[in-house]
């Protein structure tokens, strides 16, 4: 008989190429190493004698033998995860309560499809998003109004646990007339004499504020702000002033060319985001699946983003 050196590890591995497109973004989904995840390829590749997929297609163009292992990853996998989502339910207890509150106005594009897609899998669990804006997000895990609160800056503190999830770039929007529309980037003192237009939140909890504007100690000529992402591009598509937004929050108005995008400082400026718990409940298996989902599907689904 035939002995199979198959384990888990290399199905996902498989699967992960496939979903992310390239070696580089695989081993980043799933924690490891360039080189090791190229090891465990050209493993598996030695053992059957074949190539898995394609090296020069851009994304990978599997060959039979590649199919056919995925069509095993995507028939074993779910039973694997289903089995040890029971386990975790016989060891746990069944059922709970994820009440979801959020700082940030444009979390929402990548977090309702991870709700929905932790929803499939733990359907016991009830889900629930806190309405309205809230300052301080953290303060309603301690006063146990919310369990997981998604944040920009960690909490230092022992009763908080923080589940990193990603970094991304944040981009100046301008309109294609705008009179920096011809710069590679935007200095700091470029914002001094425009209108910066926002979301209505406190200044430490924008990026451009915290990180850039006031280190250099720049104040915009003028602020202007609104609730919702499509009225703040319609106010840069008309030249009211410069909207910052996390690029993947603004790529769809950039491939309609209804806005224009600059980095915001020669190395452009990173926002982060951090998905935070109680402390007690940090390792509940429903809890820590949520943090893994989100992590994945979002890496998957928007671009630019890079796993912390």
């Amino acid at each position: 008989m035939l002995s199979s050196i198959l384990e888990i590890r290399h199905l996902r591995t498989l699967v992960a190429l496939r979903d992310t497109g390239s070696l580089v973004r695989s081993a980043q989904l799933l924690n490891l190493t360039q080189s090791a995840l190229s090891h465990q390829v050209k493993l598996l590749e030695e053992r059957y004698g074949a190539p898995l997929f394609e090296r020069k297609s851009v994304p990978p163009q599997f060959t039979a033998t590649g199919l056919r292992l995925l069509e095993l990853a995507d028939a074993a996998l779910p039973l694997v995860e289903s089995a040890e989502r029971d386990v975790a339910r016989l060891a746990s207890g069944a059922g709970g309560q994820l009440r979801i509150v959020v700082e940030c106005h444009t979390c929402f594009d990548w977090l309702m499809p991870a709700m929905d897609a932790f929803r499939d899998r733990w359907p016991e669990v009830e889900l629930d998003i806190v309405s309205g804006f809230h300052p301080d997000p953290v303060a309603l895990l301690l006063q146990h109004r919310a369990d997981v609160a998604i944040i920009a800056e960690p909490e230092d503190t022992d009763e908080i646990v923080n589940h990193p999830l990603f970094g991304f770039e944040i981009v100046a929007l301008l309109a294609h007339s705008h009179a920096l529309a011809g710069r590679d980037y935007l200095r700091a003192r470029d914002f001094e004499k425009q209108v910066l237009i926002s979301y209505p939140v406190p200044d430490d909890m924008l990026d451009v504020m915290r990180q850039f504007l006031q280190p250099a100690g720049i104040e915009p000529a003028g602020r202007r702000t609104t609730e919702l992402t499509v009225a703040m591009l319609q106010l840069v598509a008309s030249g009211r002033g410069i909207g910052t937004l996390p690029r993947w929050a603004a790529q769809s108005y950039l491939d309609r060319d209804y806005v224009i995008a600059r980095p915001i400082g020669r190395q452009g400026l990173q926002g982060r985001l951090f998905m935070a718990t109680r402390t007690q409940e940090a390792q509940k298996p429903w809890l820590t699946e949520f943090v893994r989902i989100t992590r994945e599907s979002s890496f998957k689904s928007l671009p630019g983003l890079v796993l912390l």
